[in-house]
């Protein structure tokens, strides 16, 4: 199974950081350059193992994952749900860990393609386009995480969270 796999140094702890990435609605399209909506589902309010969020793409892709593991403020695991007809299977984590006065933040991404007889191209064409996806998400969290005025409004409107 294909897996693709971002890292980035954060000027923020782990505990911030963490929190930072598990925002979503309009605070979330502040920093996240992949989705253009997202909210949770079955009346959740926040995260959490079992939750389950609708994801909307700024290509117009739609999927439903759930979270498989949260673990704040260390990782957050996902599984696709319901989504885009061309993945077979979808997962996500993201960890967070101490590193140097800052976060050391690793994003992975495993998938599989289909149908059958496409998947060898499918998932050649699909590592790359996601491997620049989850490169140009990271990097949009990583300058968000250093955007003072964001992570000051982040502790104003989310102080929940953190």
């Amino acid at each position: 199974m294909p897996q693709v796999r971002a890292e980035r140094f954060i000027s923020l702890d782990p505990d911030t950081a963490f929190a930072f990435s598990q925002t979503t609605g309009e605070f979330r399209l502040k920093w996240d350059p992949f989705i253009s909506a997202q909210g949770w589902l079955d009346g959740a309010k926040a995260a959490g193992k079992g939750v389950r969020t609708r994801t909307v793409s700024r290509m117009g892709l739609v999927m439903v994952s759930e979270y498989v593991s949260f673990v704040p403020p260390r990782n957050v695991g996902m599984t696709m749900v319901s989504g885009p007809w061309f993945f077979e299977n979808f997962g996500g984590g993201w960890r967070f860990s101490a590193d140097d006065g800052g976060t050391r933040a690793v994003w992975k991404y495993t998938f599989s393609c289909r149908p059958r007889w496409l998947k060898p191209v499918a998932e050649k064409l699909g590592s790359w386009l996601l491997a620049r996806e989850i490169d140009q998400r990271i990097d949009a969290f990583a300058r968000a995480c250093e955007d003072p005025a964001l992570v000051a409004e982040f502790r104003r409107t989310h102080p929940e969270m953190v």
